[in-house]
């Protein structure tokens, strides 16, 4: 099965309002009759509606970073799935690394929201990946695993080809280091096969696995070869339009 690659830009909590959509309307014209690789952008949230209004009619769609579980209700600071929905988002990003480690989420709420996404028609993008020690302990299989497992518990068999998976080792995020292709291939098929044997290998040739972490112009092209990397998260790289338009072009 040809699985079509996803490059997806996670502007993280950067740039201001303007700075937003002068990049999403650089990435719109320079982008422009790509169209066999799947472009997405996710802006803060606050910039969401704006930049989704700026990309309208072209090739790019719009993400969001995050999303909370319950349809409405008493959750002060917090955006539901309709929301992001009603305001043009097509995916949304869970249980990145970031929120994981820094802000304490688990895999258990990752799977809350991986349903509630689904169940809204959207597109989850659910991250997975280890620590530098864990990698160093030789347990990165393991990690995954446990990640996996409680990101998509419940999760039927036609909807979980609907998912998306990055993989991003921690100790590559925003560092500069990145995982040798070797290594983003190796941890990318173990992912398959974890598909597979929850599932089947129908729907393990189906799932899309990105890998996120350090990713560039320059280091694409050797990354996104191998045959199980479906494709990028890109963090930093994504907030100028030349080397975005480089990794997508790598596609």
């Amino acid at each position: 099965m040809t699985r079509r690659l996803l490059i997806a830009g996670n502007w993280k909590m950067n740039l201001s309002l303007a700075a937003s959509l002068e990049l999403a309307e650089g990435l719109k014209k320079a982008a422009a009759g790509i169209n066999n690789v799947d472009i997405a952008v996710c802006p803060p949230s606050v910039y969401v509606q704006p930049v989704a209004a700026a990309l309208k009619g072209s090739n790019i769609g719009v993400g969001a970073q995050n999303v909370y579980f319950e349809k409405e209700g008493a959750f002060t600071g917090e955006i539901s799935v309709g929301m992001l929905k009603d305001v043009g988002c097509q995916y949304v990003i869970l249980g990145h690394s970031e929120r994981r480690h820094i802000l304490g989420e688990s895999s258990e709420i990752v799977n809350v929201k991986t349903h509630a996404v689904l169940a809204a028609g959207l597109i989850p993008i659910v991250c997975v990946g280890e620590l530098l020690k864990e990698r160093e302990a030789g347990t990165t299989e393991l990690v995954i695993r446990k990640q996996f497992d409680g990101s998509f518990s419940g999760v039927a068999a036609d909807d979980m080809k609907k998912c998306v998976i990055a993989y991003e080792p921690v100790w590559a995020i925003g560092t500069g280091k990145v995982a040798t292709p070797e290594q983003a291939e190796e941890v990318h098929a173990a992912i398959r096969k974890m598909i597979e044997k929850n599932y089947n290998k129908e729907v393990a040739e189906s799932v899309r696995i990105q890998y996120g972490g350090s990713v560039n112009d320059k280091n694409a092209k050797e990354i996104l070869a191998k045959p199980n990397v479906d494709g990028a998260l890109v963090g930093g790289a994504s907030l100028k339009v030349d080397p975005f338009l480089g990794i997508i072009k790598s596609a």
